[in-house]
């Protein structure tokens, strides 16, 4: 029974893991929101100057930077030393276009002079709770991927087009044990994706929805596979 009970740990982890993931996530979203409220009232220009605004060199420099007074105060040679110095594994020409289009947005920002310090104070508040969050989750995954690779049916389930790897982790841990469902028609009403029924005396309703019963989460976890 050893091997059982081991197996029994290892999917109980793994759905533990995968749940705090999405609680995080969720966190991460709300958290974001509020760093682009904050951002707008203070340098909504900068969105345009890194493909991912989220990035660790983008969050950096407008932490270091965060209102277009400093932005034009530290000047262009000054910012693209900055850039070199959070993101090194870029070449130095990418480092000064970076800068001059950090110049540019400072130049256009409908805010020049910041009235309120709190904005600048909320500003960097949030730019150290993303990376907060950025580092738990890179954590997490680490360990689910870990984690899910020492059962054998995490490499299979992949195989299926639109299952990745936190997919496939999360539809692994929310159905555990494979072996409790004796029919599919279970498996399928589990994750609640079989058709309702809908009759009255003769009637039959020819159109029904999904049950919707069972794991929501496995549900959503099918649902983005499909996508």
């Amino acid at each position: 029974l050893e091997p059982h009970k081991i197996r029994g740990i290892q999917l109980l982890d793994l759905r533990n893991l995968s749940r705090q993931q999405e609680i995080v996530t969720n966190m991460y979203v709300e958290a974001k929101l509020q760093f682009h409220t904050i951002l707008d009232q203070v340098f909504p220009e900068y969105r345009k100057v890194f493909g991912d605004l989220y990035s660790r060199v983008s969050l950096l420099i407008l932490k270091e930077y965060p209102t277009s007074e400093a932005v034009l105060t530290a000047g262009e040679s000054k910012l693209a030393e900055s850039v070199i110095e959070f993101c090194p594994s870029r070449s130095g020409q990418w480092a000064w276009e970076k800068a001059k289009k950090i110049m540019d947005s400072a130049s256009r920002n409908p805010f020049q002079i910041n009235v309120y310090q709190s904005h600048v104070i909320n500003l960097r508040m949030y730019i150290e709770l993303l990376f907060h969050y950025q580092g738990h989750l890179s954590e997490l995954e680490d360990r689910i991927v870990a984690l899910a690779n020492e059962l054998e049916e995490y490499k299979i389930i992949q195989s299926i087009p639109g299952i990745g790897e936190k997919i496939a982790a999360t539809i692994i841990s929310e159905i555990g044990e494979i072996d409790r469902f004796n029919h599919p028609k279970k498996l399928v009403a589990f994750a609640g994706v079989d058709p309702s029924v809908h009759s009255s005396g003769k009637f039959t309703a020819t159109i029904n929805r999904i049950t919707k019963r069972g794991s929501s989460r496995l549900r959503h976890s099918l649902y983005l596979a499909v996508l």
